[in-house]
């Protein structure tokens, strides 16, 4: 399957699968509510796995974000997506995959208009060795840790993708 050809699923505000929609022509800017995950990679140290969005993406090129997104397929229980997409995007094998906002989601305009509308539980994992991203998806990564991560979102956040920015948010609000 292709690019072109990938499905997304399409929901309601609870939800509730709607349909779908190939991935190609979804993402504008009018983007309808659709299922996604996000995913932060940690190492044996605690460390996490920042990415740089490679600068031929559609949405966000060149910004740095959580270690990984993607989408779902039709049926496909979303963990299985998640280690489906660590190996695409990453080349990397997870263990511990655990749900940490599993009902995030939030909507966002990127500076060529085009909209992110997402229902996008959030995951954590552990990696099995070392990445090696495809150059499709990510242009840099880097191994850093938690505090040094909030750090540099809170200085520069226009370095960094808008959903990494409200998940940390929200990730801080949960542990007070």
């Amino acid at each position: 399957m292709t690019f072109d050809d990938t499905l997304v699923q399409l929901v309601d505000d609870e939800g509730t699968p709607l349909g779908t929609a190939p991935k190609a022509t979804v993402h504008s800017t009018d983007t309808p509510l659709h299922l996604a995950f996000s995913c932060h990679v940690e190492d044996d140290g605690g460390r996490v796995l920042v990415t740089r969005r490679a600068l031929t993406k559609a949405t966000w090129p060149g910004v740095w974000t959580n270690s990984f997104c993607g989408h779902p397929a039709p049926g496909e229980p979303i963990e299985d997506a998640v280690r489906r997409r660590a190996l695409e995007e990453l080349g990397l094998e997870l263990d511990e995959l655990t749900p940490i906002l599993p009902g995030f989601r939030y909507r966002a305009t990127d500076a060529s208009g085009v909209v992110e509308n997402e229902i996008c539980p959030v995951f954590r994992a552990h990696a099995l060795g070392e990445p090696a991203p495809s150059s499709v998806e990510v242009c840099e990564w880097q191994w850093t840790t938690p505090d040094r991560l909030r750090t540099a979102v809170v200085a520069a956040p226009y370095a960094f993708s808008p959903w990494l920015r409200l998940q940390l948010q929200q990730l801080e609000l949960a542990s007070l």
